[in-house]
């Protein structure tokens, strides 16, 4: 594989609102948009966490006290997780308008990066992001699941039905991925209105035949809970979260729509729907007698609509997962690109799958890799109620992180005063490590597949990370400095017509392709640029920003091209607008030299041994240079060497 490491600096992040449109009509309309992109993970909650909470691991008495307690506990989980701690407080923190845990890192990293917090800040990032991989197989197996299960209640004879249905949708939909979602996309937003109107009509059905219900609205009542069933309260928990779930996906995807436009479609329209049908599963239940509230217990959620209706209800929930998993799918391709662009992962090869929107992205390993893992959860789990024991832990994990970020954000970045900054970091600790820490107690239950993936993740990109650095100090070592190579190159070497540009993975020194060129070729172009590609720690660069030029002399310049970390490194087109070089680039007048590094563990100091075998695996795997920065195949040449780390 090329060797054309990226450059990170860290000492652009900055912080600027994030875009919400201008005018009440595109702030609308970017709010029916988000409906159908970002909601899908919590809009289809109350299909399984209602229920979970009674006939999980830890069930419940079906009574008053509980039902009551734990949509109280439903409730103001979601106004103190949801509303709060991510609209309310983390969607104010945005990197250029863009959000999610990495985005933070980058956000506060600038700030830190030399105290002995700063390192620590960075892996906390980026195990966040390994959990969402987790996060990211689980979900569109429990939505997809639980959904088809309501054929169930439909007919109890389909049941030996349910997991192959649910595993020809699953394979379906990833087998979609692959000609993008712009066109299915359109029709998400619609459907979702549909699926989120239709719980807040079965809610309202429910509800006005025991309106008593929304006395749980008083926090006393979750309380009464606690004191009552202290450790059955504390395990409920673990599955109260799963109404919070797809919480960290509103600030993730605060980039695209904007977080005015966001908070409208949460407070305006999403959260009184699920709210409204959460109350109603509960006023369901208690209106039946105790025979009839265990057998809809089993789910109550589809019982919530008449019998005629079952199957119509069944349909529509299947295609909401079914949207909610296009929706984490496409997360994951998305933090997969950030984490490449940042330095965390290998170059994979990337496809864009939409001419007018950047942000569609298909990355074929990861929807492989992600397909295998969601088919084994299924057939391993077998059933929803197996896959939530295992779903609320790497959600969890990712909140309380979250939860670490903003304690450094509130502090060090806006500077709250202690008074103010300290109870209220306390009281979100509070409730994101209770919620952990009652999913803990499920590791053995399934928990502990996330926290796999999540390691086997953190290691691949810790260990991909370190490595580059190491890789780049061993070539710094050694290395020439540019000026005096063209002086002393200048006259020992022919020169030929054309331009040659060298990549290099800093902008120090001379590049290993360009020693190598002239020590076999013994020839030099007339124009001869050395290439840095550096990615900032902001989402986008200024266009006034993209260049920095050095002119050497003797024919010889060193470029900088910046690029933010969701921007695409397309290096012809940045050519092709760059300031000049002793003239215009003319691609058919260009060769494009590059550096193949072999790796050679050793026993220098830096990463273990295993380590250092695992990251010149993933350099012999990763994608090529010449695609990742869209260099034209025919004019590409690597030179090798080998390289002891």
């Amino acid at each position: 594989m090329a060797d054309v490491p990226i450059v990170i600096d860290p000492a652009t992040a900055a912080q600027t609102p994030a875009h919400g449109g201008n005018g009440s009509g595109n702030i609308t309309k970017l709010a029916f948009g988000a409906i159908g992109v970002v909601f899908g993970d919590i809009g289809t909650s109350p299909i399984y966490a209602f229920r979970e909470t009674f006939v999980g691991p830890h069930p419940l008495a079906i009574d008053e006290l509980h039902i009551l307690g734990v949509v109280s506990l439903i409730f103001w989980s979601m106004t103190m997780v949801v509303s709060v701690q991510y609209v309310g407080v983390l969607m104010r923190a945005d990197n250029k308008g863009q959000g999610g845990s990495l985005a933070l890192v980058a956000l506060i990293s600038g700030a830190i990066r030399k105290s002995r917090y700063g390192g620590l800040v960075v892996l906390l990032g980026v195990f966040a992001t390994s959990l969402f991989y987790g996060d990211s197989m689980i979900t569109p197996a429990v939505s997809v699941l639980s959904a088809v299960e309501g054929l169930t209640v439909v007919q109890s004879n389909l049941a030996p039905f349910v997991l192959p249905i649910a595993l020809m949708l699953l394979v379906g939909l990833f087998l979609l991925q692959k000609s993008g979602t712009a066109r299915v996309g359109a029709l998400f937003a619609p459907v979702m209105m549909i699926y989120f109107l239709t719980l807040a009509v079965l809610g309202v059905y429910h509800l006005v035949q025991l309106p008593y219900v929304l006395v749980a609205l008083n926090p006393w009542f979750a309380i009464q809970f606690f004191m009552t069933d202290k450790i059955l309260g504390f395990l409920a928990l673990g599955s109260v979260v799963l109404a919070v779930t797809g919480a960290e996906a509103l600030y993730s995807d605060m980039g695209h729509f904007g977080r005015g436009p966001m908070r409208l479609s949460w407070f305006g329209f999403v959260m009184p729907c699920l709210l409204i049908n959460y109350f109603g599963q509960a006023a369901m239940v208690l209106s039946l007698d105790d025979a009839s509230a265990a057998q809809a217990m089993e789910n109550p959620f589809f019982h919530l609509a008449p019998e005629s209706l079952r199957l119509p209800l069944v349909i529509l929930a299947t295609c909401a997962t079914f949207i909610a998993s296009q929706a984490v799918i496409s997360g994951a391709f998305s933090i997969t690109h950030q984490a490449m662009q940042l330095g965390f992962i290998p170059r994979l090869s990337t496809r864009h799958t939409s001419e007018h929107e950047v942000g569609q992205i298909y990355i074929p390993f990861v929807n492989w890799a992600l397909m295998v893992g969601v088919i084994m959860l299924v057939l391993y789990f077998q059933n929803s109620s197996n896959l939530a024991s295992a779903y609320g832990i790497a959600v969890t994990g990712a909140m309380l992180i979250d939860t670490c970020l903003m304690t450094v954000l509130l502090i060090v970045l806006w500077r709250w005063k202690l008074w103010l900054a300290i109870p209220v970091i306390l009281a979100f600790f509070l409730v994101d490590g209770a919620y952990f820490a009652a999913n803990a107690t499920k590791v053995a239950d399934g928990g502990w597949f996330p926290l796999l993936i999540g390691g086997i993740a953190f290691t691949l990109l810790t260990t991909w990370n370190k490595g580059r650095k190491l890789m780049r100090d061993r070539m710094t070592e050694a290395a020439l400095p540019l000026n005096v190579f063209a002086k002393s190159a200048h006259g020992s070497a022919a020169r030929v017509p054309g331009t040659a540009i060298f990549m290099a993975s800093t902008n120090v020194g001379v590049p290993s392709a360009l020693l190598h060129n002239i020590k076999h070729n013994k020839v030099l172009h007339e124009r001869v640029v050395v290439l840095t590609v550096e990615i900032k720690d902001v989402p986008y660069v200024e266009p006034s920003e993209r260049y920095e030029v050095s002119e050497l002399g003797q024919g010889f310049y060193r470029m900088s091209l910046r690029y933010g970390f969701m921007e695409e490194t397309d290096v012809p087109h940045a050519l092709a607008h760059a300031p000049m070089c002793g003239g215009p680039f003319e691609m058919m007048k260009t060769s494009f030299f590059l550096s193949r590094q072999t790796l050679l563990p050793s026993e220098k100091p830096g990463m273990a041994i295993w380590r250092e075998k695992l990251f010149a695996w993933m350099m012999r795997n990763a994608a090529s240079a010449m695609e990742f920065f869209r260099l034209p195949t025919n004019r590409v040449v690597e030179l090798g060497s080998q390289l002891e780390i």
